[in-house]
């Protein structure tokens, strides 16, 4: 085995659907692409194939670069590559950007063929469970009826889970990581008050901005540095900004004299140099919408019942966003339903972030498991 490293340069693909889909929401979406990547070689049996689901803000590049100059890596390059907890010399590993992104897969600012516009504000609302049908679908063109694993953080993590229940017996393990069973309410206030920023920034247009050739940069700055705060603990602010004042002394205005307030005005105006507004609604709102319970009189248990597959869910104890209380519900769900499930509750000082970190005991944990797939993959 090659020692831990890069996947390398990486391509993109796109998968082209010309079956429709029938949305959540009633609405058909006639024909659709998703872009994906894949790293590692797939198997004659096809067997050894893993999935990642993306978060909120993520996408289709998970590891490795596109060219050699690239500042930066994939999202979860410390995660996936040879000799990596994702080890690439043993799975075949895919990325992709789901339906409704803004990084080359149908969704709000594509063309639509109708009216060879964007989509903008007529792009339907999709689910969890409308990524899982879509995410199905490309595994059978790409020939992979069951995956050794589907791994996700956060919003990842509940499309790992939707699809043990969706599609149970294409499973062997679900590794859900910093994720819940459904948002809290207080995480869906958070959700509509970033979607508010945007709304209401007269760049928005309805969501129609691209035919004003404008985006709604205040509102989507806002957003992101809403949700950055979510994402961070406050004792990892603290350690890393504290009270810092760029100058020193007190300028007695309201520009930035915080090295806080530097840090995520800089992080929100990153942001909304490449994400689409009308992307971040549909994300957020797929995020409030989850609730695999739901269709089963609100019996996380009974809904779990479904699966077949294997469990690991990890969970970060500085995560206030999705608390390790909220990992705790599945795994006693999964428990309930005679699951085979383990548990890992970290040390972190991260915070939400910390599913995508280097912590040693959460590479070890995710190694581990790993370990155990790839060994059932050879048995």
């Amino acid at each position: 085995m090659q020692g831990s490293g890069s996947v390398g340069l990486v391509t993109p693909q796109t998968a082209v659907f010309d079956t429709p889909i029938a949305l959540s929401s009633g609405v058909v979406l006639p024909h659709y692409q998703l872009v994906y990547e894949t790293y590692g070689t797939l198997n004659a049996e096809k067997s050894n194939a893993i999935l990642i689901c993306h978060a909120l803000s993520g996408h289709h590049h998970v590891a490795g670069r596109y060219k050699e100059t690239d500042k930066a890596a994939g999202w979860w390059d410390n995660m996936v590559g040879p000799g990596k907890p994702i080890d690439t010399n043993r799975f075949f590993v895919i990325g992709l950007n789901n339906l409704g992104g803004c990084h080359g897969s149908t969704g709000p600012s594509s063309i639509d063929p109708a009216t060879g516009k964007p989509y903008g504000s007529s792009f339907p609302l999709v689910l969890v469970r409308d990524w899982v049908e879509t995410q199905a679908r490309l595994a059978d063109q790409l020939g992979i009826y069951r995956f050794a694993a589907i791994i996700g953080g956060s919003l990842g993590g509940m499309q790992a889970l939707r699809w043990t229940i969706s599609y149970p017996e294409r499973v062997r393990h679900a590794l859900v990581i910093a994720s819940a069973p459904k948002l809290t309410a207080q995480n869906i206030a958070f959700n509509d008050v970033a979607r508010q920023a945007i709304l209401t920034d007269p760049d928005f247009h309805g969501g129609d901005y691209y035919a004003h050739n404008t985006v709604p940069r205040r509102g989507l700055r806002l957003a992101r540095m809403l949700g950055h705060i979510t994402y961070l603990s406050d004792d990892g602010m603290g350690e890393k900004f504290g009270r810092l004042l760029r100058s020193g002394e007190y300028l007695y205005g309201y520009d930035v004299e915080f090295e806080i307030e530097s840090y995520l005005r800089y992080q929100g105006d990153k942001f909304s140099d490449y994400f689409d507004a009308n992307t971040y609604l549909l994300m957020t709102k797929a995020l409030d919408y989850f609730d695999p319970a739901r269709h089963y009189d609100g019996d996380l248990t009974e809904a779990l019942r479904q699966a077949v597959a294997k469990f690991l869910v990890v969970s970060f104890t500085s995560d206030w966003r999705f608390s390790p209380a909220r990992s705790r519900e599945i795994v006693k769900a999964l428990l309930d339903a005679r699951k085979e499930v383990s548990y890992a509750e970290i040390e972190s000082r991260h915070g939400h972030d910390a599913f995508l970190m280097e912590d040693a005991p959460y590479i070890n944990i995710m190694r581990a498991y790993l370990n155990r797939v790839a060994a059932e993959i050879n048995a």
